[in-house]
């Protein structure tokens, strides 16, 4: 049977390693599967050696790779290419170095919360990432919207057998409560958990809720958000503006980058 000329392939970029977080990949696969619309694929890349580090050198590191991969992506002809790291490593650069929609799931998750509240706050996995993250809301230009930044003291490892331990699942799910109750008393109205693992781990719970909060599983947010670029780009050419931010770089720039 002839491949449907409408379908759309989307590369997933992952910041962890399919062998090493194999309970993570697995549950995130059917998720995207499931949520995914008519013809659409997601294909799942992770990084190898993965960010475990919990440290601005190892974003930096898997940054490079995105971009490597997000030029690779276009190459073998998918339709857009999503990187599912909160901390949106490399998502600029990715953006101007290819022609295809590129999302990122930090940006996708907060833009969208603007629409469903007008206090956000963020809830991490680590504390060693609430600068990285203060310094998202300013990229963005959400300080005013993104009320606050939070952490829960976990780490990818123990996120990862959170998927199979009961007991574990319900320790961090406590350390998160913990962490919101206090913002939802103040009046945040969207709680963004931020990072694909806590995302998709808590996207078990439908209709999640902690207090009259909403809890934002961000997955499927840059799943659909990346259904819908393709779809816009596919519609008249919408795409990212050219103008300045997202300037394409030359041909001899960008073989550079990929050279060394």
């Amino acid at each position: 049977m002839a491949e449907d000329a409408r379908s759309v392939k989307i590369w997933y970029q992952s910041f962890v390693d399919p062998v090493q977080q194999a309970p993570y990949f697995g549950e995130l696969a059917r998720a995207l599967h499931d949520m995914a619309g008519h013809a659409v694929t997601f294909d799942i890349h992770g990084i190898v050696p993965p960010d475990l580090e919990l440290h601005r050198l190892t974003e930096f590191r898997c940054a490079r790779q995105v971009v490597r991969n997000a030029v690779e992506a276009q190459r073998q002809g998918y339709d857009a290419f999503a990187v599912g790291h909160f901390q949106d490593g490399g998502l600029y650069e990715a953006r101007a170095a290819v022609d295809i929609p590129v999302l990122g799931l930090g940006e996708a998750a907060m833009l969208y919360a603007c629409m469903l509240g007008r206090k956000i706050a963020l809830v991490t996995i680590n504390p060693v990432f609430i600068p990285m993250h203060e310094e998202q809301i300013q990229r963005y230009g959400l300080s005013s919207r993104v009320v606050a930044v939070k952490a829960i003291e976990t780490d990818p490892a123990l996120l990862v057998r959170a998927f199979t331990e009961a007991g574990t699942f319900d320790q961090v799910l406590q350390q998160f409560r913990n962490q919101v109750q206090p913002l939802v008393n103040e009046g945040v109205e969207v709680i963004v958990p931020s990072g694909g693992l806590p995302s998709l781990l808590f996207s078990r719970l439908k209709q999640f809720t902690i207090g009259n909060a909403l809890v934002l599983n961000c997955i499927a947010v840059l799943a659909k958000m990346t259904e819908t670029a393709v779809g816009l780009n596919r519609l008249d050419g919408t795409g990212a503006s050219r103008a300045a931010t997202f300037q394409k770089p030359s041909a001899k720039a960008l073989q550079e980058f990929l050279d060394h």
